[in-house]
């Protein structure tokens, strides 16, 4: 299937500016695509996507393309404008949401869910330079602009509101609009949403989500890891029927789906329009890295995924890292990012060890985190060193430092190059935790104007930059 999405691709796009530049009509395999097509990150690709944004055609995909993601993937202020093609749309992101439909209904054939609405959360876009009809903005916006007419008759809010750009004023107009109406399925980023369901909540008066809308039954959710956000979920819709599934839709492209309710990993979706690479971790930002298709990945190995689709992108570095839990069918798990990591002395610190730590130090504690952020303290002139994570609480810990103690211990059991770094403290020292005072997150998003949308809190990162600024707002 991979193989075939391959030669479509290369076939689609052989007379492109990009094709003719890369010999696409005299590529029979994989090897040769390997061989003539080289690895890309945003930067290689954006001199040829402003150009399509200036409205050229044929670039990087047959004809002109007039929808543009923007995209951070950190909260950098350099947006990246990630092409989405008609072929894209059609292929890939409605494909993803159809099957998404799909599979929830085959694990739950008693389902309900047309008998309501569907509460989707969007961002929003703005004119794309001068170009007539084209226009670039966060990916839910797109998709919200293109969608079939009648998805309207069956989902809230108003396309008016649901594109509005102000966050704050879109939950208020969102949660007002919707107190009345039969919610049945919600879907959308799980802190962005938690937000609009506290504001339904404050204006209903009600204690429960599942008061405010009795029949709503499932949370198709993405964007961000759901680990952290889980308990409060499960705190303001207690009901025991209550659904969550999983969705990789990002502004790249649809990648997977949690086809089965009981395995957290996702169904890799081979037959998009999208044709995987991958590359180890332990050789990712070498000069000659192994690049591997999906036919030769292993369970249990970091990989940083690459890929190559129908919006136009080529052998393109994404910045996520999956790991395979098994191969057949292929599914994974999230792990990370690629720049989402700590690795300031060799500890290789992931995002996947820091979610299942903090997890495991919330159910300890009875403790809820609603955001965080973790960097290098450098060493001293000791060589002492340590990670400093800035957490705001839902729900404090009685005992800060147990908190501490035990996300240490964690991390330690769960990542063997972080014990070899804490033996004894001869390198690495205990982690310190700095409480986070309320909504300091979310004022750091506004005060950077990326409240909302695809925005995400930069979970780790190797460099001071993002905790330095958010620790000068933390008074």
């Amino acid at each position: 299937m991979q193989r075939e999405i391959l030669d479509y691709l290369l076939r689609k796009a052989r007379d492109t500016e990009y094709g003719h530049a890369h010999g696409f009509a005299a590529i029979r395999d994989y090897d040769s695509f390997a061989r003539q097509v080289p690895l890309n990150t945003y930067e290689e690709l954006k001199e040829s996507i402003d150009r399509m944004r200036h409205g050229e055609s044929d670039i990087l995909w047959p004809g002109k393309v007039k929808w543009y993601a923007k995209s951070s993937g950190t909260t950098n202020d350099k947006s990246k404008f990630i092409p989405v093609t008609a072929d894209g749309l059609r292929h890939i992101h409605y494909a993803g949401g159809t099957d998404s439909v799909a599979l929830y209904l085959r694990n739950h054939p008693d389902s309900r869910l047309f008998d309501g609405k569907a509460l989707i959360l969007g961002g929003s876009h703005a004119p794309n330079y001068n170009v007539s009809h084209s226009l670039v903005g966060d990916l839910s916006a797109i998709l919200i602009e293109n969608i079939n007419p009648l998805v309207n008759l069956v989902r809230v809010p108003k396309k008016e509101t649901a594109l509005l750009s102000d966050f704050e004023q879109k939950r208020d107009r969102i949660a007002r609009e919707t107190l009345s109406k039969n919610v049945t399925n919600i879907s959308g980023v799980p802190s962005w949403m938690l937000s609009v369901l506290t504001r339904v909540l404050e204006l209903s008066g009600k204690r429960y989500i599942s008061d405010v809308w009795p029949n709503i039954e499932v949370f198709f959710h993405g964007g961000v890891a759901f680990g952290p956000y889980r308990q409060q979920y499960e705190e303001i819709i207690p009901k025991a029927d209550m659904n969550y599934m999983e969705t990789y839709n990002a502004s790249e492209g649809f990648f997977g789906l949690q086809d089965d309710p009981a395995d957290n990993a996702m169904l890799l979706m081979l037959d998009y329009g999208v044709f995987y690479e991958f590359i180890p971790m332990d050789e990712f930002g070498s000069d000659n890295p192994t690049v591997l298709p999906l036919w030769a990945v292993e369970t249990g190995k970091n990989y940083a995924m690459v890929i190559s689709t129908s919006c136009g992108l080529w052998r393109y570095i994404i910045g996520d890292t999956v790991k395979f839990t098994q191969t057949n069918p292929y599914k994974f798990i999230i792990s990370g990012r690629t720049k989402h990591f700590i690795n300031a002395f060799g500890e290789e610190l992931i995002v996947d060890n820091a979610e299942k730590g903090l997890a495991y130090a919330c159910q300890q504690t009875n403790a809820e985190v609603l955001e965080y952020t973790a960097a290098p303290v450098f060493m001293d002139d000791h060589a002492k060193c340590r990670h400093q994570w800035l957490i705001e609480f839902a729900r404090e810990p009685d005992n800060l430092k147990a908190f501490e103690d035990i996300l240490d211990h964690k991390l330690q059991e769960i990542n063997s190059d972080y014990e070899a770094k804490r033996y004894k403290n001869i390198t690495l020292q205990h982690l310190q935790i700095v409480k986070a005072r309320p909504n300091l997150f979310n004022d750091w998003l506004k005060a950077k104007g990326k409240l909302g949308g695809q925005h995400k809190i930069p979970r780790l990162s190797n460099s001071r930059e993002y905790i330095d600024e958010l620790l000068q707002m933390n008074t």
